[in-house]
């Protein structure tokens, strides 16, 4: 219970986040104009909060919430089509309850994992800036410590730049800093693991860069590592 109280105050201190003006600015614009195929829906229009079990040994790091997608639903990666590339992999990883990820009250469970971004709040274009991703990084932090997960699975390259610099000053990697790709693996200090994955955006998904079969690949090795260790 007390990691459940701890996440949950990790959790509410990110929604009340108000560091980076553009940001709330343009998710509380997003969640009053709406778009027309979910007029019906109040959308949350806030910093979304990490999303999981507060005990995971996988945590899954995004970039940020999508305008309509967790920007409307409140929960991480939850409404859009990365969304349903994600949590497809990760129920047939073992890592879910179900292979879908409609609102925040459709039954959806993580089992010893966990998401985060590097970026809580919607940004234009899909880009937040420099200073934003610097603004989060206390929350990025704090995720680690609160979970101290032994595989870290970076979705794109700005995820895995924002983990790698997470994973040194915790002095879990040094010497050079590890290039991205898709499958990249790289052994940290505990017997932890980061590993690399192309993002399920839509830009890589219909394009055929990103396949299930590979996504699905990453997902479970991450079970095998965990699994093994």
């Amino acid at each position: 219970m007390s990691d459940q109280r701890a996440w949950n105050a990790l959790n509410r201190r990110i929604i009340a986040c108000r560091r980076c003006p553009r940001l709330i600015a343009y998710c509380r614009q997003v969640a009053a104009t709406k778009r027309a195929s979910f007029a019906d829906w109040t959308y949350w229009g806030r910093p979304v909060p990490n999303f999981g079990d507060p005990r995971a040994r996988l945590l899954v790091v995004g970039l940020a919430p999508a305008a309509h997608g967790a920007n409307r639903t409140g929960r991480m990666f939850t409404g859009d089509r990365s969304g349903d590339w994600l949590y497809r992999a990760l129920y047939r990883a073992g890592f879910a309850n179900q292979p879908t990820s409609e609102s925040a009250n459709d039954g959806l469970a993580l089992r010893d994992c966990a998401i985060t971004a590097v970026c809580h709040c919607a940004p234009p274009e899909n880009k937040p800036l420099p200073c934003e991703i610097a603004a989060c990084r206390e929350w990025l932090d704090a995720t680690f410590d609160a979970t101290g997960p032994k595989v870290v699975v970076a979705l794109g390259q700005i995820a895995w730049r924002a983990a790698v610099d997470a994973l040194r000053r915790r002095g879990w990697h040094s010497g050079r800093v590890p290039k991205f790709a898709h499958g990249a693996r790289v052994e940290l200090a505990g017997g932890r693991t980061l590993l690399g994955s192309y993002h399920p955006s839509q830009q890589n998904t219909f394009t055929g860069r990103l396949t299930e079969k590979m996504f699905d690949d990453i997902f479970a090795l991450a079970r095998t590592l965990l699994r093994d260790g």
